[in-house]
């Protein structure tokens, strides 16, 4: 059975808290706690989601690159798993890009972020990954990264004028794919 949970709004103060490590991650409660998040990013147009954005403030993300509706180019990749992540840049090198967020509908910005970078976490196996992302699966990871720190993308914009309404945003994207 299926459940899904609420996905909490820019405001609600689980999105501004510091998230806390999972300490036993076979346990019941932590697979309970992926299956929510599978589920609730499921029901979604979303290509990540957090934990603390379904009110579950632990260090704990889910990665599903797929084309959507709301992210029509994206690539395709399995949804992953990763719990207590961190990561490091690979390079310098920064990209402004577009970032929409499930808990701030309605809004899309350009965000900087690291194009390259070295992902460590553990599976829902309890066993310890690394991978290397890059481009846009690279900025899901560094969006929902965020959350974890109390965090929104919108904190990382470098200009307000970088900030449009989604409707603007789709007539850009159309515009461009012209």
């Amino acid at each position: 059975m299926t459940e899904v949970r609420d996905i909490a709004q820019l405001g609600n103060p689980v999105l501004r808290q510091l998230a806390t490590p999972v300490d036993n991650i076979i346990s019941a409660e932590t697979q309970q706690m992926i299956t929510l998040l599978r589920d609730t990013l499921a029901s979604t147009q979303g290509v990540g989601i957090a934990a603390p954005q379904i009110s579950i403030s632990k260090r704990m993300l889910i990665v599903a690159s797929r084309p959507t509706a709301r992210y029509p180019s994206a690539p395709l990749m399995e949804p992953t798993v990763m719990i207590n992540p961190s990561f490091s840049a690979l390079s310098e090198n920064k990209e402004k890009g577009w970032e929409g967020c499930l808990s701030i509908p309605g809004i899309r910005a350009l965000v900087p972020r690291y194009t390259e970078i070295k992902i460590s976490y553990t599976n829902e196996q309890n066993q310890p990954v690394e991978l290397i992302a890059s481009d846009f699966v690279a900025r899901v990871f560094q969006h929902e990264y965020d959350h974890l720190d109390g965090k929104v993308y919108l904190d990382s914009v470098l200009n307000n004028q970088d900030i449009v309404a989604e409707t603007e945003y789709f007539k850009l994207i159309e515009t461009a794919a012209v």
